[in-house]
């Protein structure tokens, strides 16, 4: 799509021309053509989840993307692995526990669709355009003294996504809306916080997820590598957990 492209900010009204010169400051702010060039990204950490205010499970991972839209996310915990693999509209899970290795169905999918959907990278790289119609919403007050710069994502399907910048235009946080199963609305929110040059590329090392302003997980990352050379086997579903691999090779 736009990965290896410089934008083209196009301008269509006042409230477009806004949020694309938000978009363009971030971009220059995150590394500019260094940020523009990323095709692949590999995250190594710690992956906590939160229930009550607890961490009640930590994690190591591997996380590898390909854009624009191929993941691949290894957990172990306790020397028992987890693997989740997306590619497009595929996918497959592997569970270490039980030695299985079966495809994704139609709920994990979209979750991975959405989790695509709502990513700054989807926004600041344009994977959207052509999808969906981007708006300028205005400022928001973000702490004492401080007020960010939102702007949202309206998808073709209604969906849409809210991203705040920091008054220096750093990623703050992406905010959307999702049905729960008993039909309820839930409010989810992506914050983003620690950022470290790599490569000549600002990135977050702390992503923070709450739902209903309350803290669900933590993705905490050591390292971050861009440009890796990426096999297409890696998202290629095997055929039984026989085949899986003891440690992914990069």
């Amino acid at each position: 799509m736009f990965v290896g492209v410089s934008f083209s900010f196009a301008q269509t009204n006042k409230s477009d021309e806004k949020a694309e010169a938000v978009i363009k400051k971030a971009v220059e702010k995150l590394g500019s053509e260094n940020y523009l060039q990323v095709k692949s990204i590999v995250g190594r950490g710690k992956f906590s989840i939160f229930r009550d205010k607890t961490v009640v499970s930590y994690q190591s991972f591997t996380d590898v993307i390909v854009y624009p839209d191929r993941e691949r996310t290894e957990f172990k915990e306790g020397g028992v692995k987890t693997i989740q693999t997306n590619a497009g509209d595929a996918g497959w899970i592997f569970d270490g526990a039980a030695a299985t290795v079966n495809v994704q169905n139609k709920e994990q999918i979209e979750n991975f669709k959405r989790s695509m959907r709502v990513s700054v990278d989807n926004l600041l790289r344009g994977f959207w355009r052509g999808k969906a119609n981007l708006v300028y919403v205005g400022k928001r007050p973000a702490g004492i003294g401080k007020r960010s710069e939102v702007v949202k994502l309206i998808f073709d399907d209604g969906f849409t996504v809210e991203f705040e910048f920091s008054d220096e235009y750093l990623p703050l946080k992406a905010i959307y809306k999702r049905m729960n199963a008993a039909n309820e609305e839930i409010k989810e929110e992506d914050r983003y916080a620690q950022f470290v040059d790599v490569q000549g590329i600002k990135t977050p090392f702390i992503v923070d997820h709450f739902s209903n302003n309350l803290q669900t997980s933590r993705v905490n990352y050591e390292s971050v590598e861009f440009n890796k050379k990426i096999s297409d086997a890696i998202f290629a579903k095997p055929n039984n957990a026989k085949d899986i691999k003891k440690d992914l090779k990069l």
